[in-house]
């Protein structure tokens, strides 16, 4: 898979992930599933509002959004030869109210997600279902607050956005207003939709919300 401009592996801050290549072996689910781990522990979850960030830049940050953190899984799949694709899902503001309790005038009523999927042995995986095989999480259980992000959670329970390929336990897709379709990469898909919020905006408020730790 070629690099982008956001997915860019090839920088040297992606060296350190050779390890990981050489202790699962060969790429495929176990990887992408060690790949998540690593991204979990070691890349500290903010509100950064940048969904076209070069992964080399949130590795050096060692922090991220949701949306950039799964940029890295991607970025390190792509460097390991598994081809990606990614769906655009158009999500409805209220998907983050529980997060920002005193700022939901401020949500957008639409919210743009880069929802990656990984082609393993010939078949296209959807995230949730690379990261894990389980159902430990139920609707009611996962409120979208506190220090578990989607990020997180996509390790513990199959995610259903509403359509067959992301079937799974923890359904979502009443935030779903409608799918824009699978792109190559996030590059193409924020190139032809664009971003959520105005440049202008996210400019005025990335200095505290890239700082901005989820709890």
């Amino acid at each position: 898979m070629e690099q982008t401009t956001i997915l860019n592996w090839d920088d040297p801050g992606f060296h350190r992930f050779e390890v990981l290549r050489t202790e699962t072996g060969s790429p495929g689910v176990e990887y992408l599933q060690q790949t998540h781990r690593w991204v979990q522990h070691n890349i500290r979850p903010v509100y950064a509002l940048d969904d076209t960030q070069p992964t080399s830049v949130t590795l050096a940050k060692s922090r991220g959004s949701c949306s950039q953190r799964l940029a890295v899984v991607v970025a390190l799949a792509r460097q390991n030869g598994i081809p990606t694709k990614v769906e655009g899902l158009v999500l409805r503001g209220e998907f983050w109210y529980p997060r920002f309790r005193y700022l939901r005038h401020a949500i957008p009523d639409r919210v743009l997600l880069a929802w990656p999927s990984f082609r393993i042995d010939g078949e296209w995986i959807d995230a949730s279902h690379a990261f894990t095989s389980g159902c430990d999480v139920s609707p009611k259980d996962f409120s979208n607050r506190g220090e578990e992000t989607l990020f997180d959670v996509a390790a513990r329970s199959t995610i259903t956005w509403g359509n067959e390929a992301s079937a799974g336990c923890l359904d979502l897709s009443r935030f779903v207003i409608r799918s824009l379709g699978t792109f190559d990469s996030r590059d193409d898909l924020f190139r032809s939709y664009g971003q959520t919020l105005p440049w202008a905006v996210r400019m005025a408020l990335e200095p505290v919300f890239s700082r901005w730790g989820a709890r």
